[in-house]
């Protein structure tokens, strides 16, 4: 695992924020499933969403990749894959595969990933689907992939899944459901997670014709059947990336100015502008422009964040504590210990070596900011988000080390050289 040396840098200018992961996988997987030609505009192209174009193309699904788009040709009858799909390190396309590889005709698919993929949930995914029908399983029976899914389609009406864990099982069902045999009923039990990314996935099926009934706490779901509709879809700037550049432009900037933001689209991240004001960074929006201006802080107030919708927040907010005169805490984050990494744990861990006080509970972590950074050699476990916020929390030290520079392909590739373009320091 490769790492950089960060040496303390202030940062200056202008960055166009990257396009949106979520948004991109969601456009893909449904255009895919879409009659006709879609035209997805602006699409993010990393390690994650290559994963995803590369399982609709194993279904037989036609994607050509021009100059700032996708041209997907989707199908009515999808075909079975020729080999094992390999998610890579994605566990949205793991997730929607599953689901999708129900709507074959015949035949089986299995589905694997990395030693991470490996070890992530899926248990209430599979549930739900045994209860529509569906024959699933994991092969080392313990609810984690490699995954195995015979077709034969969607047949079952009514189903009950747990959202406790991660909003990507509803998301899954949501999308697939559309093409089902007969019309879904889905009642979610347990608290629901990351809600801002089922709004997200409701409103990308819309945009391509998909037809849902839902209830305002997103607990109810009717699903009606009918196919989706191509069409052209623009994909926004991620609020996910974005946050962690409003929180260098905080911890590290003089002043710096973001691009391609659209405000119209539900993005559950853009939650950050409104916990940087609370916490006194100084900010303009813009929102006919799509711009964001941040600039540098000399110190920031401490707070209480509740991050259960938003949990890809929780490395930015906990960096953004190193420069908090009061302590932070953030709750309802429990869900964090099942993305990429035990981000939770990790963060607690690694914060502490900058000389940060950490204490972390089932739901929640608080931190305590040092008088005085130390340096430190930092290891992100090779998770993207923690890369980038650690590399981020590194530029405020004399000089640290951060393991895991080959995780941020999986969601801005070229994190490094901008950086480096805004005037961060590495070797």
């Amino acid at each position: 695992m490769g790492s950089i040396i960060v040496s303390k840098s202030v940062l200056n200018g202008s960055v166009r924020c990257p396009p949106s992961k979520s948004y991109t996988h969601r456009a893909v997987f449904i255009s895919s499933l879409a009659d006709g030609r879609s035209h997805i505009i602006n699409p993010l192209i990393s390690r994650d969403t290559i994963a995803t174009i590369d399982a609709c193309r194993a279904f037989g699904v036609k994607i050509s990749i021009a100059d700032h788009e996708l041209i997907i040709s989707g199908k009515n009858t999808l075909k079975i894959p020729n080999n094992v799909i390999n998610v890579e390190n994605s566990g949205t396309t793991m997730r929607f595969v599953t689901t999708i590889s129900s709507l074959l005709e015949d035949g089986y698919v299995v589905i694997t990933g990395d030693e991470s993929i490996r070890k992530r949930p899926m248990q209430p995914l599979l549930l739900a689907l045994r209860q529509l029908g569906i024959n699933c399983f994991s092969i080392r029976k313990n609810d984690r992939a490699p995954i195995i899914v015979q077709g034969g389609g969607i047949k079952g009406k009514d189903v009950t899944i747990d959202g406790s864990i991660s909003s990507q099982f509803i998301s899954a069902i949501l999308i697939s459901g559309v093409c089902a045999k007969s019309e879904i009923s889905m009642r979610v039990t347990g608290k629901q997670v990351s809600k801002s990314y089922i709004e997200s996935t409701i409103n990308v099926m819309s945009k391509f014709g998909g037809k849902i009934k839902y209830s305002k706490d997103y607990k109810n779901y009717h699903i009606f059947n009918n196919r989706y509709i191509a069409t052209t879809f623009t994909i926004p700037g991620d609020f996910s990336t974005a946050a962690l550049l409003l929180a260098a432009g905080t911890l590290v900037g003089n002043n710096i100015k973001i691009s391609n933001l659209d405000f119209s689209l539900p993005q559950g991240d853009s939650k950050i502008l409104e916990i940087l004001k609370k916490m006194g960074s100084k900010i303009v929006i813009n929102k006919k422009n799509g711009t964001v201006k941040v600039y540098g802080a000399e110190d920031l107030d401490g707070g209480e964040f509740d991050l259960s919708d938003t949990p890809d927040l929780l490395p930015v907010v906990a960096i953004l504590s190193l420069k908090s005169r009061n302590p932070v805490r953030i709750y309802g984050v429990s869900h964090t210990r099942y993305k990429e990494t035990d981000r939770l744990r990790i963060i607690a861990s690694e914060l502490r070596k900058l000389g940060a006080k950490t204490q972390v509970l089932t739901d929640e972590i608080k931190i305590d900011s040092p008088k005085k950074l130390k340096s430190a050699r930092l290891d992100s476990h090779n998770d993207h988000r923690l890369f980038m916020s650690f590399t981020i929390a590194a530029m405020m030290t004399e000089k640290s080390f951060v393991e895991g520079v080959e995780s941020v392909d999986v969601s801005y590739p070229s994190f490094i050289q901008e950086m480096k373009t805004l005037g961060a320091k590495f070797s």
